[in-house]
């Protein structure tokens, strides 16, 4: 199993599967173009050309070579395997051909069914703020909404080259800093994340602005996937994170959604119902450049990492002002924006 002590270690993970991915890429494009995954413009997106997608396919076969090489078999990542094929499959199928919303939250459900009745994959307990709570028969319920929650924040704020790659790469990141920092040893969320980091940041070369590819669904739903993976397994071990931490590591692309969720109620629209009002198209309307604004939002997401770490490694005090501080100032900002409700012209 992994120490992540061993440096040389960590960095062939990283590095073997940055590369498959990286090289793949290339021939998915052409695959991508040769049967029809291409993504249209049209008014509510901000790219100007038609752009091939099944850029997941990709991220998947580099974890998939990085899982054969570096990880160990078990019965958790058997699910983990039957799961992120399933949602893979889902997502090719829409980059190729769009179905409808209710088939791919069916598809997501029955991936996170594999996750939980197969894999055990549970949240029993919360861990808030050193508060414990037993969640008694909330439990599949709650794991259910955390894991189709994870599958469709990282969809939903995919809207920008590199945005979804970026934030997802932050995340795995982070955890792989707070393991290294603490120290600990033959966790099987820490490999994920290694095999995961290098497998995303791989097609990140390819994906930022100007992107030659897009994740497409394929893509965005195996990222959220593995990111509830990851964290349901960080659950089981208490010394690593908490229940929050992975929530507020997510805290821009969370509120984005909440936002969107809001926005949405208050104009009567369905909630997955796309538009063109989210964060990311907030700062695009305020002049900022398409790069800029990507790396804007990287920039609020490394604060919410960089809050998580010091919680959980150094003063749980002071990381709780900094989530606050931080939560604050994404508020501040949104006001200043129409991200919720459109602001009257005077």
């Amino acid at each position: 199993m992994l120490d992540v002590t061993n440096y040389k270690h960590v960095m062939l993970i990283i590095i073997t599967c940055m590369v498959v991915t990286l090289l793949l890429t290339f021939y998915i494009k052409k695959i991508a173009i040769h049967v029809g995954a291409m993504d249209i413009p049209d008014k509510r997106k901000v790219h100007t050309k038609p752009m091939p997608r099944l850029g997941g396919l990709g991220i998947f076969i580099g974890f998939l070579i990085g899982y054969m090489l570096f990880g160990v078999h078990s019965v958790q990542m058997n699910s983990v395997l039957i799961g992120g094929f399933i949602i893979l499959i889902t997502g090719v199928i829409d980059d190729i051909k769009p179905i409808r919303a209710t088939t791919k939250l069916f598809a997501q459900i029955f991936a996170a069914l594999v996750l939980m009745l197969y894999g055990n994959f549970l949240i029993n307990n919360i861990t808030i703020f050193n508060l414990n709570m037993n969640l008694g028969i909330f439990t599949y319920p709650i794991t259910l909404f955390f894991i189709i929650g994870c599958v469709n924040i990282i969809n939903l704020i995919d809207g920008l080259d590199g945005l979804a790659a970026g934030t997802s790469s932050i995340f795995y990141l982070t955890i792989v800093i707070i393991a290294f920092l603490k120290g600990s040893t033959e966790l099987l969320s820490i490999t994920l994340a290694l095999i995961m980091l290098g497998s995303t940041l791989g097609f990140l070369v390819h994906n930022f602005y100007p992107a030659t590819i897009f994740m497409g669904d394929s893509g965005s739903m195996f990222e959220g996937f593995m990111i509830a993976v990851i964290s349901l397994l960080g659950f089981k071990t208490t010394t690593l994170i908490s229940f929050l931490v992975p929530i507020f590591i997510l805290g821009i692309p969370i509120l984005d959604t909440l936002f969107a969720i809001v926005r949405r109620a208050l104009k009567k629209q369905p909630i997955f119902l796309p538009d063109k009002e989210h964060l990311h198209h907030q700062l695009l309307n305020m002049g900022i450049s398409h790069r800029n604004t990507v790396l804007i939002i990287y920039l609020m997401n490394i604060l919410f990492a960089s809050a998580s770490i010091v919680y959980i490694l150094k003063d749980k005090v002071v990381g709780k002002y900094l989530y606050l501080a931080i939560f604050v100032l994404v508020v501040w900002t949104v006001s200043r924006t129409s991200i919720i409700r459109s602001k009257k012209r005077k």
